[in-house]
């Protein structure tokens, strides 16, 4: 059991601290008021590092992979899926069997990590997205076999400090890939594509892409705070007879929801492709 189940009191670390390892380090440091010090966090790039440690004063930062998980009660694997191998292969003779291990790696299962790890460690599986780098996050998580309720809550806690979390079985998490963890990338084609609409109707450029960006964050919000189906919300926004209708009904036309839903379908698919470590 994990002391006091509380992340405040783990020996936290994050392996490979790109992206999304800084923004889980500064939701660490700010949500929870974890002492920097149980912070550790690797990159290869020297320079990177630096960096890291100019922006997070106190924390420990090394090139050393191995040095980082000795004693860790939480290591983070924050890696590139094509690097897992080498990466465990590289830490998994220091890693304790007590150690929680927290994966954001896409489409490799808590049996295929566990199996990597050749031991019994505890394996929570997530799924967050880039927003969080701004703490409005998308995570999904899901207990490998091992992972007790008291793992589910620190993994909980990590990422409800960069947004939002949702628990689900893991056999969703393919899905989850598929809608959340890929689904900005649609909505930036979507704000681009609002943008080249506005521009065409002669707004200037940076105006219809502030237009457009304030836009889409502002009816996700509604949908967010309201609890508000999207379908009643677009009704509410559609008078009879109005412009809003007209451009749903060519939107509808053209088969806009098809094509989001088939896309989802897509990614998910490249996701089971990605569930197994390849040496």
């Amino acid at each position: 059991m994990l002391e006091k189940t509380m992340l405040s009191n783990q020996t936290v670390a994050v392996i490979g601290a790109g992206n999304i390892g800084r923004a889980l380090i500064g939701g660490m440091l700010n949500a929870h008021e974890l002492d920097p010090g149980r912070i550790r966090a690797t990159r290869r790039n020297p320079a990177s590092l630096a960096a890291l440690a100019q922006q997070f004063p106190g924390i420990e930062t090394t090139t050393d992979n191995a040095a980082a998980v000795r004693d860790a009660t939480v290591v983070v694997l924050a890696i590139k899926p094509q690097n897992a191998v080498e990466v465990i292969h590289e830490i998994r003779p220091h890693v304790p069997e007590s150690a929680l291990v927290i994966s954001v790696l896409a489409g490799l299962t808590s049996e295929a990590l566990q199996e990597a790890f050749e031991k019994p460690v505890p394996v929570v599986r997530s799924m967050p997205n880039t927003p969080m780098i701004v703490d409005a996050g998308a995570t999904a998580i899901a207990a490998g076999d091992l992972a007790t309720d008291d793992h589910m809550t620190i993994a909980r806690q990590l990422f409800e400090g960069v947004g939002q979390v949702e628990e689900v079985p893991e056999y969703l998490m393919d899905a989850v890939t598929g809608l959340s963890g890929s689904g900005p990338a649609y909505v930036y084609m979507f704000i681009e594509a609002l943008t080249d609409g506005g521009v065409k109707q002669g707004i200037p450029r940076p105006q219809a892409f502030r237009l457009a960006a304030q836009t889409v964050y502002g009816a996700a919000r509604l949908v967010l705070e309201t609890g508000k189906h999207p379908a009643i919300l677009r009704d509410e926004v559609t008078t009879p007879g109005g412009t809003a209708i007209a451009a749903v009904a060519d939107l509808e036309s053209h088969g806009l929801r098809t094509m989001l839903i088939n896309a989802v379908a897509t990614a998910t698919a490249r996701s089971k492709e990605l569930s197994k470590l390849k040496d």
